[in-house]
């Protein structure tokens, strides 16, 4: 099969079962303490890291387990569940950005692949009613708090801010630095720094300071306004993931 026709859900649909086998779901079926699940867990997905991370990593397994046990779920069920789950925390965290639409059509996709007969591409692992059950609870307990999730386990990115100050020269820059070295250069010879060259450092320095300041407020307002408008557009289309995500009732 030609390896570029392949989907990245079908691609996906092949690497779950290697996610967790059949003997670590018998390991993990012997255990019923939340402390002995977080170490089983800990030991299948190789978590290693530093809290909280881990923490609220192992929590997201956990309670996965525990409702595939409250489904009464067999082991290949709960074990693909598990790697849905680590699929799509990885889809999540792998973009800075808001992909949450994506993440959301990724859940579907691999759903699907575990709900419909039609080898090799999918197998029917699991029922119409087990599917809406879990795409209910994945919405649950973990797309209704992927804002959380992104920001706890993406990696931040810096914000680098080059400003340009209007009105100030490069020469005048140029001056009031050179002011500054002398000044400082006077300090470290005599321990006290003539009059002169402080009065023309000090004014320089307060002029140059109003300026930064000025012009870092209108950026940080001119910021704050894109990341409102932005944060407001992000609310919308969640809001309507979550509304098309809920199974619609049949009369």
């Amino acid at each position: 099969m030609d390896r570029r026709k392949v989907s990245p859900a079908m691609k996906a649909k092949v690497l779950l079962w290697a996610d967790v086998s059949y003997h670590d779901m018998d390991e993990i079926n012997k255990v019923q303490s939340v402390p002995d699940l977080e170490r089983a867990l800990s030991t299948v997905f190789e978590v290693d890291l530093l809290e909280p991370r881990r923490g609220v990593l192992l929590e997201l397994y956990v309670q996965a387990v525990f409702f595939c046990r409250e489904q009464n779920f067999k082991n290949e069920q709960t074990s693909v569940l598990l790697s849905i789950l680590k699929s799509i925390h990885q889809a999540n965290i792998g973009s800075p950005h808001n992909n949450i639409e994506s993440c959301f059509k990724y859940c579907k996709e691999l759903l699907i692949c575990h709900s419909v007969r039609r080898p090799p591409f999918s197998i029917e692992l699991f029922s119409l009613g087990e599917v809406t059950a879990i795409l209910k609870y994945i919405n649950n307990n973990y797309l209704r708090h992927y804002k959380f999730y992104k920001y706890l386990f993406t990696q931040q990115v810096k914000l680098d801010l080059s400003l340009t100050y209007p009105g100030i020269s490069d020469q005048k820059v140029k001056g009031v630095k050179n002011v500054m070295v002398k000044q400082e250069a006077l300090q470290v010879a005599s321990g006290s720094p003539r009059l002169e060259d402080s009065t023309a450092a000090t004014g320089s320095k307060s002029e140059l300071k109003m300026l930064i300041e000025k012009e870092v407020r209108e950026q940080l307002a001119l910021i704050s306004g894109q990341l409102d408008q932005q944060m407001k557009k992000t609310t919308e289309r969640y809001n309507r993931v979550v509304e098309t995500s809920k199974p619609k009732q049949h009369e």
